[in-house]
Parts: structure tokens; sequence; C-alpha cells
């Protein structure tokens, strides 16, 4: 299995202009954000996660956006594709869906708006690492979901062989150490929360699948290089230059402020999918100040 560690861009899903309601997916978009990310030393591509509008995707958009990454991405560094559903048979397809299109692993967020319990959760869970031999990586982000999965659970869970790692969203950098106790020494525990990546990872987090690389993927690889290395001085000069863009790319719901500030660095187009609709123009300066801030970074 490729090395899933270090930072994964939580790609955004290049659309053509216009925010109705069909926007079209963009091919050559996603086109100029691979080479952008290659080129830029990103660890790895999250593709069709929350921050590429998996939500309003139709299936067939959802496997064409997995396969086209892959394709362009071409075995050089690692894709992991965001598979996740509220419905397990969804889910199911949607990761034998990225089994097929050449994934490298799948990333599965906890059934959003239905609330299952933690028994709930782990059924789900291994019902789909069961049917699908992929790699699988649990995504737990309860300010999405309304459903937080615990500790606990990940732990039950990890002793399923396809299973190998967390998205941990909360923001709770006491998890990374619940969580080691619990799962096997080589099971991945990656940030999903820009704003305390840095200590996630010098707390013992083995990288971030960040929304901020999309803009500063130098940056972000240097921080997780340093952080993983515990040079706590440096990621955190690093961290402090990005603290604003971490803030500020979720001043409207991701990925408002994201594809807005990616726009602005020539890569995407104006699209954007309804119910999502384009970043205020009153946001605006502020995410473009931050933009400025983290070109700091050295």
């Amino acid at each position: 299995m490729s090395e899933l560690r270090g930072s994964f861009v939580a790609l955004v899903s290049p659309m053509v202009a216009g925010h109705g309601p069909e926007t079209a997916l963009d091919d050559d978009g996603f086109a100029r954000l691979v080479e952008f990310h290659l080129s830029s030393g990103s660890d790895g591509i999250v593709a069709v996660g929350t921050t590429g509008e998996s939500a309003t995707l139709t299936e067939d958009e959802h496997c064409h956006a997995i396969k086209t990454v892959v394709d362009l991405v071409g075995g050089r560094i690692p894709v992991i594709a965001g598979t996740g559903a509220n419905s397990t048979h969804e889910a199911i397809r949607l990761t034998r869906c990225a089994e097929r299109a050449g994934a490298d692993a799948c990333l599965l967020v906890t059934p959003y708006y239905n609330k299952p319990t933690q028994e709930g959760l782990y059924l789900h869970h291994k019902a789909i690492a069961d049917a699908v031999a992929i790699p699988q990586i649990l995504y737990n982000v309860p300010g999405r979901t309304a459903c937080d999965m615990t500790p606990e659970t990940v732990g039950r869970l990890s002793a399923v062989p396809n299973i190998v790692g967390i998205k941990e969203a909360t923001g709770d950098i006491m998890r990374v150490a619940k969580i080691r106790q619990l799962a096997p020494d080589d099971f991945i525990l990656l940030s999903g929360d820009d704003a305390t990546a840095c200590d996630f990872m010098l707390a013992g987090g083995d990288g971030v699948i960040s929304v901020t690389a999309n803009v500063s993927p130098k940056a972000m690889r240097t921080l997780c290089a340093e952080a993983r290395k515990a040079n706590t001085l440096i990621a955190h000069e690093i961290d402090s230059c990005l603290q604003a863009l971490h803030r500020d790319l979720f001043l409207e719901s991701n990925p408002i402020p994201v594809k807005w500030a990616v726009h602005e660095l020539g890569l995407i187009d104006v699209g954007i999918r309804l119910p999502l609709t384009w970043l205020s123009e009153k946001y605006q300066t502020r995410v473009r100040d931050a933009m400025s801030n983290a070109e700091e970074v050295k």
C-alpha cells in the first residue's frame, strides 16, 4: 500500500462557470489542479470528499471524478477517494467504483443526518470493509454529520484488516492518545481540522487531509514534515503564518471560500453547484489577505 501519511489535499472539484443545480464538472480543471499539486509536492490527493462537493454529485459523476484524478496522477502520489454515504449500500457501490478506478484507499465519512448508534457505525463500516477489499480510512466529522464516532468504536474497527486509519476532524487533540491506546501501532491518524493539525501531528498524528493545502500546498507539506519530526518551533512558526487561512477558508461553508481562493490562483473557473453559492463579496478581501499572509512561509 502507498504511504498514506503527510499532507493530503482535500481537492476541490472544478466546475465550469455557473452555480446552478447541474453545474458541470471540468476535466481540464482537474488536470490543472493535479499538476499544481504534483509540482508543489503534496504527499497525496483526496478526491471527491466534502471539499470536492461529494454531497451534490450524482453517483456517475462521483465515479468519473475519482477515475479522472487517479488517471491524471498516474501513480505518482497516493489518491484517496471519498466514498462515504449515509446509506450503507450506496457507500459500498462508491467504494467498489473507487477500487475499480485504481484508488489507493477510500475515505468513508460517518453516516450523516440519520444519526446511527455506535453499534450502527461499527456495523456500517465493517459491512463496507467486508464487501470491498480496498484499504479504508474512517472519517469522523461530527460538525458536519451530527454523529460522533468514539475512540472506542474506532478501536473496534481498527481490528478489521482493511480499515487502516481515521481522519479525525473534531479538533480534539486528546483523541490522538486515546486512539493510539486502542488501535494497532500502524493505524494511521490523519487530522481533518487544519487549525489544530500542527498540534495533532506533534501529539503523534501522521498527517492531515487539508483544505488549506488547496491554496498553500508547499507550506502544508513542510508543516507536516517538520511536525512529524517533532520540530516544534519550526512547525509552529509555519503554522502561525497559515492560521488566518485555516480560519478564513471557513468564513462560509466549505468549500465556498476555498473554491474562490483556488480561482484567485487561476486554476479553476467560477463554478460551484447549488445549494452552494460563490463566496460573498464581503469576505473576499479577508480571504485574499489570508492568502497573502500564507505566502510568508519560506
